[in-house]
């Protein structure tokens, strides 16, 4: 008799943990439409196939809410970011980012949509050089596009600093010299597959010694070019 009721305990206790386990909740914070849905084939209208989506699901609606009122990268990376604070003594010993260096971004309303980007000085924020918008084009598209504008500008200025970008796609097509996106070319986004060209010739007939440097927004925050749209 013990036996079956411990048996029965486990199993009750097991359906609980999984009830308790199961996303009810999801919060978006980059797709077709931004906020908070209560089932997944919502947040799944929102997200599938939305080039950098950004989305989380939660177990309750508090804590969606909650999270919905942070940083997507806050809410992901919360733990790593503890884990990797946790392999050093102190704040102190932490890799930080080279203060003397280029930091660029894009930032993009829609898929595709409106996008902008640029480049800023990282230690102090100053803007360097800034592009867009431009109509129908993806956040992909700008951090590539920006991370050659930014090549082509110390190049042009002699300088030979580190350059950051937190696009780990953008700065693979950079080291490929070929903007490998989707996006289809249309009589609204002539100009952006204009600077495509312009920027792949560009890493074609041209070399430089800049180092480009993967920004770790898990230790260090949102890059310093970030547009503070998330």
């Amino acid at each position: 008799m013990l036996a079956i009721n411990m048996a029965l305990f486990f199993f009750i206790k097991t359906v609980y943990l999984c009830s308790m386990a199961k996303n009810n909740f999801y919060v978006v914070w980059h797709g077709r439409t931004t906020g908070i849905f209560d089932s997944w084939e919502a947040c799944k209208a929102q997200v599938d196939g939305f080039e950098g989506a950004q989305y989380k699901g939660f177990p309750t609606e508090e804590a969606a809410k909650k999270a919905a009122s942070q940083n997507y990268w806050q809410v992901v990376n919360g733990n790593k970011s503890a884990q990797l604070h946790a392999l050093f003594d102190s704040d102190e010993d932490l890799p930080k980012p080279e203060p003397v260096s280029l930091s660029v971004d894009a930032a993009c309303s829609g898929n595709p949509g409106q996008m902008e980007y640029r480049g800023v000085w990282t230690d102090n924020g100053e803007e360097i050089f800034r592009m867009g918008p431009f109509e129908e084009a993806t956040n992909n598209v700008g951090e590539f596009l920006a991370i050659v504008h930014g090549l082509a500008w110390l190049k042009k200025k002699n300088l030979v600093l580190p350059l950051y970008s937190d696009s780990v796609t953008a700065q693979a097509w950079v080291r490929q010299k070929k903007c490998k996106s989707q996006l289809e070319q249309t009589p609204k986004n002539r100009a952006v597959f204009e600077l495509i060209e312009r920027a792949e010739k560009w890493l074609i007939e041209n070399s430089y010694e800049t180092e480009i440097l993967k920004w770790h927004t898990e230790l260090w925050g949102e890059i310093p070019a970030d547009f503070g749209r998330k």
